[in-house]
Parts: C-alpha cells; sequence; structure tokens
C-alpha cells in the first residue's frame, strides 16, 4: 500500500484537525470537562460543541451531563471504541510515514 492509499485509508472522523486534538487530550486522561477541553484546545465553545457530538455520534466519547449545585457540569471521556480507534490511528499513520 503506498503513502497516498494509507492516508486515505485513515480514520475522517479522527483526521480531521480539531477532532485529533480532542480525541488526543482525552486519551491521556481518565475523563475530562467541557472548560479543561475548551482551555487546552484553543477551540472556541461553539466548534468545540460541534465536534465533541460528532465523536459522540461515532461512538467515541462518552458524554456525562451533571450538576454541581445549579450550575452544569459536562464530562466527557473516550470510549473504549474510540481508544480503540485512536490507537488504530496513530498506528496506521505511522505505517505511513516509517515506509
Amino acid at each position: 500500500m503506498s503513502s497516498i492509499q494509507g492516508i486515505a485509508g485513515l480514520d475522517r472522523v479522527i483526521h480531521e484537525p480539531a477532532r485529533l486534538t480532542i480525541v488526543a487530550l482525552l486519551s491521556s486522561v481518565a475523563s475530562a470537562d467541557f472548560l479543561f477541553l475548551l482551555k487546552e484546545s484553543g477551540l472556541t465553545k461553539g466548534n468545540l460543541s460541534v465536534h465533541l457530538s460528532r465523536l459522540e455520534e461515532a461512538g467515541y466519547v462518552k458524554v456525562e451531563k451533571t450538576f454541581r449545585g445549579k450550575i452544569p457540569h459536562t464530562e466527557y471521556q473516550l470510549t473504549p471504541k474510540g481508544r480503540s480507534a485512536f490507537d488504530q490511528y496513530r498506528k496506521s499513520l505511522g505505517s505511513i510515514f516509517n515506509k
């Protein structure tokens, strides 16, 4: 398989730069709240929200919404499917450039 074919075969959900950033952040922690992801990713609230929704739809991210008193609190974590997809993405990306 050529490098170009390898790139075409990458997971499109993860490959988008903003989602790749989010998944990479979540892969290094047990879970993270919205404000942590907002600060660390550098995305806007709306952009972060849209990408998190896309990752949730793909089954890569689990969302838990609670309240701390009257303040909403949203926590995110990679699902086993998301962690596996990210591991595979990293392996595929590495094999493309290690040829």
